[in-house]
């Protein structure tokens, strides 16, 4: 059957909602009626750009990874060309033993391929056991998976897991090594493994990406929120702030309840939220997806006065094996020259790991007394800030836990029999913007073509 004038459902306003919106807008035209349901009062999901200090500033994801194309595209497609912007190239810290360290470079999410890549960051015992690994049997099934900590931790020591390792899943993941997988998390790690690589820091070395001369993150100059109302403005969606609650199928396409019939939809929700939504229509999936677990964050962003010495480094990450309330601190101010100019200095101090979310619910005072507390242990610095902001991300990230894959592979097998309905997002094959920006692309093209038809 043909479609004139296609009648489509997007349901979430995040960032995988806003680009599914935008690329049915192109590829079916100004006759489409496109409608975005967002049960939140605002778009932009997990993205948020306020002001702090009476400058923008994004409160949730600050930056995206400048090696994949679909930022970088999107805005050149959007006319935002000039808002690209990257680091300063300074280097981060780590937190640990009561003092800073420098990040360890040449290390894959922190495990490291030689013992000298983690010196003076674990001691010589640690040291000399990942000299040894090479000579020790490497018990991997092709295929399998395990949660990183448990396979670092077997061959390396905790003390990289906890001083090198944590630090920077928590970054990505809101999570722990040993609540994060390897064959979701480190994909080319896994394929090394999977290829017979004789020892974990042989499968490192191999999985390692070549040396790159380009910044290794890019951010908008002006926040997200650019991006966001952006994407929104071309989308040209009639957007309705409701919660979703049934999808059924009809004889001549989906009811969704409150909207009514539309002939497609792209689902771009949170796990919890789609499992609920697919629960009649695609129980396989929603079972798998009712199985990805969620963490929570919450953000403190310290306007500082401008001379607050911060020290000549882009952040500070924090150790598991450290007594800090904070996991993390963005010292943006250095890390971003367009921030480096504004009339306050600010850090952005991070809180929240996957099963430790009380601190989130925490009142905004005593988050900001925590992140000044801790930054003052870590840095030194303890000015009083000019303007504060604390900004909570309930279930803002999907934990990719051993097996992660295989719940991903049975939602799209599901879904695959709906003819209609598209899944998008970053509960699928990434958290990062760029990887829900090429799942919703995905989503909307396979829908634009079904009901094109």
């Amino acid at each position: 059957m043909t479609v004139s004038s296609p009648n489509v459902l997007v349901v979430g306003g995040g960032i995988s909602g806003l680009v599914a919106a935008y690329r049915l807008r192109q590829q079916l035209g100004d006759g489409a009626r496109i409608t975005l349901a967002e049960g939140a009062g605002r778009l932009g999901g997990k993205l948020r750009t306020d002001l702090l200090a009476g400058e923008p500033l994004d409160l949730g994801a600050e930056a995206f990874i400048a090696r994949r194309p679909e930022v970088p595209a999107l805005l050149t497609e959007l006319g935002l060309t000039e808002q690209l912007v990257h680091p300063a190239g300074l280097r981060p810290l780590i937190w640990s033993q009561n003092s800073l360290h420098p990040l360890p470079q040449n290390t894959l999410m922190g495990i490291p391929a030689r013992p000298e890549d983690l010196a003076g960051l674990v001691d010589h015992g640690t040291l000399a056991r990942i000299e040894e690994e090479s000579e020790l049997p490497l018990r991997w099934v092709p295929g399998s998976d395990v949660a990183v900590g448990s396979l670092v931790g077997e061959r390396f020591g905790e003390q990289v897991v906890r001083r090198s390792v944590d630090p920077l899943l928590g970054g990505v993941y809101s999570g722990l090594a040993d609540t994060i997988g390897v064959r979701a998390a480190l994909p080319t790690l896994a394929a090394a493994l999977d290829r017979g690589a004789a020892s974990l820091s042989a499968a490192v070395a191999e999985a390692l990406p070549p040396p790159s001369a380009g910044p290794v993150f890019g951010a908008l100059r002006d926040g997200y929120g650019v991006l966001l109302d952006a994407l929104a403005a071309a989308a040209r969606a009639h957007v309705v702030h409701e919660q979703i609650r049934t999808i059924t199928r009809e004889s001549d396409g989906w009811s969704a309840d409150p909207v009514g019939l539309v002939d497609g939809i792209v689902l771009a929700v949170p796990a919890p939220q789609l499992a609920d939504l697919l629960a009649e229509i695609a129980p396989g999936a929603a079972a798998a997806a009712g199985r990805i677990p969620l963490a929570s964050s919450a953000v403190v962003a310290l306007a500082l006065p401008a001379a607050a010495d911060l020290p000549q480094n882009s952040g500070v990450l924090v150790a598991t094996d450290a007594s800090l309330a904070a996991k993390a601190f963005t010292l943006s101010s250095r890390k971003w020259p367009h921030l480096a100019g504004r009339d306050v200095a600010v850090v952005r101090a991070s809180f929240g790991r996957f099963g430790d979310a009380g601190i989130v619910d925490a009142p905004d005072a005593d988050l900001v007394a925590a992140a000044r507390r801790d930054l003052g242990t870590v840095t030194g610095v303890t000015d009083e800030p000019v303007a504060a902001r604390v900004q909570r991300w309930y279930g803002g990230l999907p934990q990719y836990g051993p097996g992660h894959l295989d719940r991903v592979a049975e939602i799209e097998r599901d879904i695959a029999g709906l003819e209609g309905v598209e899944v998008s997002g970053a509960l699928l094959h990434g958290v990062g913007v760029p990887a829900c920006v090429a799942s919703a692309t995905t989503a909307a093209t396979r829908l634009a073509e079904r009901v094109a038809r």
